[in-house]
């Protein structure tokens, strides 16, 4: 038994001061506030005698950051489709706060692609990961990004299912462009299948994109990065994301992607139980400036900026989920319990793992965070163990 004291336990609802919780191995067994439970001595089996108290002098403690799009991080990358540096990477973010992390793949040849899926697949077995995310080659030539045009393809079913066999059950989302030949047959087919479509990367409209919510997409891929804009007489992808209340948005939150107003308008238009934070991070998140590689492309980091060398798109981000929620409170001015929703709640859900992760509750994994004054990490939990020791 493991007894945390003296917390500001952020809730979905607020924070509640002088906060406490009773573990029970890797669960939360009770959630208190005020004293926290004393030994009584009249009833001495009702105790337990290896219940230690760790007193956390006051600072937040929050669920623990869900990552649902991540290409790697700590010089390591997901999308090498290398297992040892899946492990790396996920330890990396780990550090960060983020206990919950799916493996986010680029365009790659399909060959070389189930490889990758069926490498990795054995780490979401093992618990490492939560699961696998195809982002391409299933996509826009017109809306790429840092995806190579010549790897990119129709989302054809003959050659999904292949890539949903090699992950034997692991890969959780797929990004496609629903107005791509057999793109919504695809969308539907994924649905049905369990795994969440995810439209992105599109040069769709507001008709298209809306036909593949309809059809069952459940999340749009980085909202705004890599898709047609607002416009007063073509919508767009972007509206028909908002206005389908069954819909999850993704914001990268480092004030590249998304400038802080329109992430404060989505945050107005649809709150935070509809917006999942994401770091879309690549290798190079937590390590210097300089050259790196995502997937088979050139990506120079300038000033913590990753781009394909030579100037061209944006290429992931060096984010992390600990820097995501605090620019969600400084700068956008969220409350905390809103930022943690967006940052550990809503990324649960959408993965259909929010009765085990992504808010403090009784019964649920020990998965948590905690911050100082300042949102700095000062500790982090994975399944009642401490996977970064509490400190300062």
């Amino acid at each position: 038994m493991t007894l945390l004291t003296n917390a500001r336990i952020v809730l979905p609802d607020g924070v509640r001061p002088a906060g406490w919780l009773r573990l029970d191995g890797p669960r939360i067994a009770e959630v208190g506030s005020g004293a926290a439970p004393e030994p009584d001595p009249a009833h001495p089996h009702q105790q337990h005698p290896h219940q230690q108290p760790v007193d956390l002098g006051g600072r937040y403690l929050l669920p623990g950051y869900v990552d649902i799009h991540t290409h790697g991080g700590g010089g390591a990358a997901f999308s090498s489709g290398d297992a040892d540096q899946a492990v790396r990477a996920a330890a990396f973010h780990r550090e960060h706060g983020t206990t919950t992390i799916m493996a986010s793949t680029v365009s790659t040849e399909l060959d070389v692609l189930q490889g990758y899926l069926s490498e990795l697949a054995g780490l979401v077995e093992d618990g490492l990961l939560a699961g696998l995310h195809l982002e391409g080659p299933f996509i826009s030539k017109a809306r790429c990004g840092a995806h190579d045009p010549a790897l990119l393809k129709a989302p054809d079913p003959v050659l999904l299912r292949p890539l949903l066999a090699a992950g034997r059950g692991t890969v959780k989302m797929v990004t496609l462009a629903p107005e791509l030949d057999f793109g919504i047959e695809a969308t539907a087919l994924l649905a049905d299948s369990g795994v969440i479509a995810a439209v992105g990367h599109t040069d769709g409209g507001y008709r298209v994109a809306n036909a593949a919510f309809t059809r069952g997409a459940r999340v749009a891929t980085h909202l705004f990065n890599a898709m047609p804009g607002v416009h007063h007489r073509e919508p767009g992808p972007v509206v028909a994301a908002l206005e389908d209340e069954s819909v999850v948005v993704e914001l990268v939150n480092d004030g590249i992607h998304v400038h802080p107003a329109v992430l404060g308008m989505v945050f107005t238009a649809v709150g935070p139980h509809r917006v999942a934070l994401i770091t879309d991070a690549m290798a190079a998140a937590g390590q210097p400036d300089g050259m790196y590689r995502l997937g088979g492309l050139d990506v120079e980091v300038a000033e913590g900026v990753a781009r394909l060398a030579g100037g061209g798109s944006i290429a992931g981000s060096t984010l992390t989920m600990d820097v995501a929620l605090r620019r969600a409170v400084r700068e956008l001015g969220l409350p905390i319990e809103d930022a943690a929703v967006s940052a550990a709640l809503t990324p649960a859900r959408a993965l259909g793992l929010d009765q085990e992760i992504g808010s403090i509750e009784a019964g649920k994994y020990a998965d948590l965070v905690v911050l100082d004054d300042e949102l700095a990490v000062r500790g982090v939990m994975k399944r009642g163990e401490w996977a970064v020791q509490v400190n300062g």
